[in-house]
């Protein structure tokens, strides 16, 4: 585990900068015996140049044999210890739409999803619906009214949406009514914990009243809800790490877990170039910028294995446009696995390259998972990521006499 309180004692001054260029869920899986997988097939020589200048190895989340969620994934690359800093998903996306959350409201993240005649899901996603036609729907979800408290539902992207609680005595201890599968209906709602009862009333009307209200609608005709949380008080990454930053996302969600450990935030717009030119844009503000990528992830989650290598690709392209700005550190990696082969998140270690001037290079050429088993770095904790990349960057003291 990481500690924070020793890092931030072992700062030093420097005039460098950092990257850490994330595509979401990069972690792969043949899809034949014996074949790649979707970052060992893509042809990257510009990510390529760059492992065999530093060094490589895998990263693991959380632990061995845990397939994580966005929120820990992205926490443990920025240096928080994955078990110690939990958050749910709800907060992230309130952050990471600009929502005015309160210490006290409750916020979830809400999929519009499809369900049969039986009740059962059909597609956890509604076929991933175009943002106008959630915002629409959330329009109509703001029309039910809760006995006692607030309910606030704002569109976030596509199929999802931000649900928020707020008044008294409501509490956490809710668990998702997305079963994470589909040909089963959604979880009933319930409390984990006796003080949780009122508000499990409160989300389970609201759930009920929401089936109603998009009965009809297809094929957003339910509401799938998860990651239920208050916003937490945490060590901020500028302060723990020394280091002005940003964070450069398409999607919500990713400005939202940057914010909420104090990085100031810039969107993207929708395609790669945006995403660098934007990083270009503010690069003479910021010490380290945080990238998010998310196509990657998609398409794993689609089972997509030829996406997935066409953004990998895409992505590699734009890689001299980083290298141009001079930074000290580039570290290119994912937050977690999702092969195309499982369409989801998976266990699997993450493969990095960390590109450095004094990086110690290792033997590995290529930028894929079978190399960076054998890269320097071998497997490592994910928050060990940043304290690696500060020493390379000349940001760290010597520990000791």
């Amino acid at each position: 585990m990481v500690d924070l309180q020793l890092i931030h004692q072992l700062l030093t001054p420097a005039d460098t900068k950092i990257v850490l260029l994330v595509l979401d869920g990069l972690g792969g899986l043949p899809i034949r015996a014996g074949g790649p997988t979707e970052l060992e097939a893509a042809s990257t020589p510009n990510m390529d140049r760059l492992v065999s200048e530093g060094m490589a190895g895998l990263h693991q989340p959380v632990g061995l044999g845990i397939a994580p969620g966005s929120g820990p994934g992205h926490i443990g690359l920025f240096g928080y210890d994955t078990i110690r800093y939990q958050i749910g998903r709800g907060v992230l996306e309130a952050l990471g739409v600009g929502f005015d959350l309160q210490a006290a409201d409750l916020a979830a993240r809400g999929n519009f999803c499809t369900i049969d005649s039986a009740g059962r899901i059909t597609d956890r996603r509604a076929g991933r619906i175009a943002t106008e036609k959630a915002a629409a729907l959330c329009a109509e979800l703001r029309e039910i009214e809760l006995p006692g408290v607030e309910a606030f539902v704002e569109p976030v992207r596509e199929h999802r949406f931000l649900f928020v609680l707020r008044g008294a005595e409501l509490a956490e201890g809710i668990p998702d009514t997305d079963p994470g599968h589909v040909g089963s209906p959604p979880l009933a709602v319930r409390a984990e914990r006796p003080e949780a009862e009122r508000t499990a009333e409160l989300v389970g009307r609201f759930v009920a009243e929401a089936r109603e209200a998009l009965e009809g609608h297809e094929p957003a005709n339910m509401v799938l809800l998860r990651g239920f949380a208050r916003r937490p008080d945490w060590p901020l990454f500028p302060e723990v790490f020394g280091l002005r930053s940003v964070a450069v996302a398409q999607y919500p969600m990713y400005r939202g877990v940057g914010k909420l450990v104090g990085m100031a935030t810039r969107e993207a717009g929708a395609s790669l170039d945006e995403l660098f030119s934007t990083v270009e844009q503010v690069w003479d503000d910021y010490e380290f910028a945080f990238m998010h990528v998310k196509g990657t992830d998609k398409a794993g989650e689609d089972g997509d294995f030829d996406l997935k290598v066409a953004i990998i690709e895409e992505v590699d392209s734009h890689i001299p446009r980083l290298v141009e700005l001079g930074p000290a550190v580039i570290l290119v990696t994912g937050d977690h696995s999702t092969p195309a082969a499982l369409r989801s998140h998976s266990w699997h270690p993450v493969p990095f390259l960390l590109w450095s001037p004094s990086a110690r290079r290792d033997a590995v050429q290529q930028f894929g998972e079978r190399w960076c088993l054998a890269g320097g770095g071998g497997l490592c904790r994910s928050e060990d990521l940043m304290p690696l990349a500060l020493a390379h960057a000349g940001r760290l003291a010597k520990f000791g006499a």
